[in-house]
């Protein structure tokens, strides 16, 4: 399937805004794109912090580029953003929908940053045969996405672009990030933020509360959003995403 058409949209393409001196990381999801997050780093730039919204390797170009792409890629791709945004802002935090929480996560549990933010992260999934995605994959290459219902409820059209569905065998690497996060969840020291959606159609219901328990942090703060889908971001709650965010970056600066 040919996606160029659909990731030249502006709203796909990798977003930095020079700000205040407190910056933050932005990063979508398993299959995802920079659009996911375009909603939340355009509000948080009108705030007047410093924003990267980036594309993780093998996103927005096409499925046969992410067939090629490991969680290592990812999981570098997300340092990589950390280190670059360091050049540009004081203080920096880690924000990210689904996969990208999940990077958020293993970024503040392997390296010095001064916020995490996951959201919709799960710590595990409701697809139960997501664990046997490389057992699988040899007879089944390719998983669809499901159309429509839920999983697109009220969210905007305008933003929601990713792919339709992904290789198999990449479900395999976005399980072993799962769990890579939940093992060293005690890492994260830092003040965090878990946003989830009591409708979320995709992952463990219990994901916040479990990040929330097993850090380490002395700030641990929630959002719980209600009648929204998993991509929350491009939903009628991203402007209460963006206060809850604004929140914590200025609680994160009165500290400092």
């Amino acid at each position: 399937m040919d996606y160029t058409s659909v990731f030249d949209s502006d709203v796909c393409r990798p977003f930095f805004h020079k700000g205040g001196e407190d910056g933050i990381l932005l990063m979508h999801g398993f299959t995802g794109s920079a659009a996911h997050m375009r909603k939340l780093a355009d509000g948080l730039a009108a705030k007047g912090y410093t924003v990267m919204s980036i594309n993780l390797p093998g996103h927005a170009t096409s499925e046969e580029d992410m067939a090629k792409c490991t969680w290592k890629d990812w999981l570098e791709a997300a340092k990589q953003g950390v280190l670059e945004l360091k050049k540009h802002a004081k203080r920096v935090t880690v924000c990210g929908l689904s996969m990208g929480g999940v990077l958020s996560l293993l970024v503040a549990e392997q390296m010095e940053v001064d916020g995490c933010i996951p959201i919709s992260a799960p710590m595990d999934v409701k697809n139960r045969l997501l664990p046997l995605a490389g057992i699988a994959a040899p007879l089944v290459p390719r998983i669809p996405w499901g159309k429509g219902g839920e999983y697109h409820k009220g969210l905007d059209k305008a933003y929601d672009h990713g792919y339709s569905g992904f290789p198999t065998a990449k479900g395999a690497d976005l399980h072993k990030l799962i769990r890579l996060a939940r093992k060293n969840l005690f890492s994260v020291v830092c003040p965090i933020l878990c946003v989830q959606s009591e409708h979320d159609e995709t992952i463990w219901a219990g994901s916040a509360d479990c990040i929330l328990a097993n850090v380490s942090s002395d700030t641990r703060q929630k959002l719980w959003l209600s009648g929204v889908p998993h991509v929350c971001t491009i939903s009628p709650e991203a402007p209460a995403i963006v206060e809850g965010i604004h929140r914590l970056l200025q609680h994160i600066a009165q500290k400092a």
